[in-house]
């Protein structure tokens, strides 16, 4: 893990550092989460492939500065329990390096559901001097892509996000390029952002240092590009923290939604820039 201020987001693609507009350097952190049932949809027809709950975790770590690029770990393990046949379970693990200057990006993501494994994904981006990225697929088979220009890659997408809420922006449209799915998948994304925040949260009982860091609620909308005027393929709402930790989420899938609520926050070691 990608607006208002569209001009932003284009001087963002048009050279020059990817992150020189946003002051709070992001902290180097581990989170952990735990998922549990928010909702189903009642406006959709009862099925019962429908969960009536759900379990699992979300392992999150983040490392790195602007100087030697971000490294990220994400592993989500879910299980959701259904009125009819067996519980279905899931498991994904995705590790990523983000250029700092948003030049590159190496990803690897594998994913497990039902006990099947499904291909693993595995390559990388570089974005060339005009804007267009090119993506080198290594699994499930070697192959170049062109997927286009203006498109933002995750720790990017966080960054430019924390940018517009500081200079008081309320919506931010963007592309978003991470490996998944396919690994040829851009996103179109809609992001709303409400009042900067402050003070003590649910979150800040986890880790008490967040109540001194302002904090904006963000809803991200993620849209298939392939999928005109369609719903989006799935929502995530949460107070993203100035730097970049996020609190607890709520991810809506359109039939149901999960809450990954966050019970563990340790900070890690930063590695400050030195030039």
């Amino acid at each position: 893990m990608r607006i208002g201020l569209l001009a932003c987001v284009a001087l963002a693609l048009c050279g020059g550092p990817a992150y020189a507009d946003v002051a709070t350097p992001l902290a180097a952190h581990r989170a952990g989460y735990e998922i549990s049932l928010d909702s189903v949809n009642s406006e959709q027809p009862l099925d019962a492939n429908a969960p009536i709950a759900a379990s699992g975790l979300i392992a999150y770590e983040f490392r790195g500065s602007a100087c030697e690029g971000y490294a990220s770990n994400f592993r989500q393990l879910t299980e959701l329990q259904r009125t009819e046949g067996g519980d279905v379970a899931s498991e994904i693990n995705a590790v990523s390096f983000e250029d700092g200057e948003a030049k590159s990006l190496r990803f690897e993501i594998s994913t497990q559901s039902a006990g099947a494994s499904q291909p693993s994904i595995s390559g990388s981006a570089a974005r060339g001097g005009d804007g267009a990225i090119d993506v080198s697929l290594i699994k499930p088979g070697k192959e170049k892509v062109d997927i286009g220009r203006d498109i933002l890659f995750p720790t990017q997408h966080i960054e430019r996000i924390i940018a517009t809420a500081k200079a008081g922006g309320r919506v931010l449209e963007a592309r978003v390029f991470d490996g998944s799915d396919t690994g040829k998948k851009v996103y179109s994304t809609l992001t709303i952002i409400g009042l900067e925040r402050k003070g003590p949260s649910d979150d800040s009982k986890v880790a008490a240092k967040l109540a001194d860091i302002p904090r904006w609620p963000v809803t991200v909308s993620y849209f298939n590009e392939a999928k005109k005027d369609a719903a989006p393929d799935y929502t995530m709402s949460f107070d993203l923290y100035e730097n970049g930790v996020s609190g607890s989420l709520k991810l809506d899938y359109g039939s149901f939604a999960l809450t990954a609520k966050l019970k563990k926050l340790q900070w890690l070691p930063d590695s400050p820039c030195s030039r």
